[in-house]
């Protein structure tokens, strides 16, 4: 190899291993910007608030590193979501997700409560603001996830009354996450959200201006939701 060849050789090696700096960089200061580095307690219970403490430590205790709150603004809701995924600092508005809550208006007279996540009479789906929610979708998992032994009639989901949703959860309109509900609820995640190319997703924090982002593989493996394709 000539002495110009293995010039350049080690230029590109420098320009390579520069490259593998930067990414690393940015990947260490992204995961830093995501994570809990101390708990809410530490911090201490004034400055974070009542609720973040609570969820923070409901989500430690399961196991969930990555996760962050974020206090917005009282008008949040009134604004583009290209402005809310700003305030939140999110990649993209495809993470900005809600959890409603869903009830099966024709269950059968006996399915009363959510003591069977096959069968509840309740759901909570996280669904991206970005996307429309099937019903039609859930109905149809549902119905194969009981292996089409209850009649397709007896599943009809559709958003439970807001003072209901209050009563299950324990969040008020605007503020309901699947975190730490009054209720255990199943919980219900549409198939998009898992496919995005962020490893995280936002959606409430328990107040109505606070908000909880968590990196969704871990979301998946601690909570264990159904997937379903609900968009």
């Amino acid at each position: 190899m000539g002495a110009a060849a293995a010039d350049l050789e080690a230029r590109q090696l420098r320009i390579l291993g520069r490259i593998s700096d930067l990414e690393l960089a940015a990947q260490q200061h992204r995961l830093g910007a995501l994570s809990i580095s101390t708990a809410p307690s530490e911090k201490g219970e004034a400055d974070a608030g009542a609720t973040e403490v609570h969820l923070a430590a409901l989500l430690a205790a399961r196991g969930v590193r990555d996760f962050a709150f974020r206090r917005v603004p009282a008008d949040y809701y009134d604004r583009s979501l290209e402005e809310r995924r700003d305030l939140l600092r999110a990649d993209s508005v495809a993470q900005l997700c809600k959890s409603i809550v869903m009830v099966n208006t024709q269950a059968a007279a006996d399915v009363v409560d959510c003591s069977n996540p096959k069968n509840s009479k309740y759901y909570v789906v996280v669904v991206q603001y970005m996307a429309r929610l099937n019903a039609e979708n859930i109905k149809n998992f549902l119905y194969e996830l009981n292996e089409k032994q209850i009649p397709k009639k007896r599943f009809n989901m559709r958003l439970a009354p807001e003072e209901e949703s209050h009563k299950l959860t324990g969040f008020v309109h605007n503020a309901v996450t699947c975190i730490g509900m009054e209720t255990n609820i199943p919980v219900i995640i549409d198939e998009a959200i898992t496919k995005l190319d962020e490893d995280f997703f936002w959606l409430g924090g328990g107040e109505v201006d606070l908000k909880l982002g968590m990196r969704t593989s871990q979301f998946l493996s601690v909570f264990s939701p159904f997937v379903v394709k609900c968009s």
